[in-house]
């Protein structure tokens, strides 16, 4: 019955809460960023650029509750840590970067209609 027209907007369905998750602010850009590479939380956000250490820090944790981002603790000297996607997180990467081109092709389209209906 999930595959119903409609279903997926169910408060209880597992498509909603799928795209809930992937729809945060900040999820698919940390996801694509992390498709590149496993990368420690300051390269994340030198990489991504205008996200706070905070909200990076709130996002990957989210990411790891729902099982798409796992977190590496190096015992080093100083200690390390690295997030990499999951194999469940891997399998959103094409669907990111479908996603990713589109809004290349498009941005300026958006931002060109955005500015001529400026009241």
């Amino acid at each position: 019955m999930h595959n119903a027209p409609g279903q997926a907007f169910l408060a209880d369905c597992p498509t909603r809460l799928a795209v809930e998750i992937i729809a945060e602010k900040w999820a698919v850009i940390v996801l694509f960023a992390l498709s590149l590479e496993p990368q420690r939380p300051s390269d994340l956000a030198e990489l991504i650029g205008g996200i706070s250490r905070k909200v990076l820090t709130q996002t990957l944790r989210r990411l790891q509750a729902y099982g798409l981002v796992e977190r590496h603790a190096y015992a080093e000297a100083p200690p390390r840590v690295e997030y990499s996607l999951t194999e469940l997180g891997g399998t959103l990467v094409e669907p990111i970067k479908v996603l990713t081109d589109w809004a290349r092709d498009n941005g300026k389209a958006i931002v060109d209609f955005q500015e001529k209906n400026q009241p």
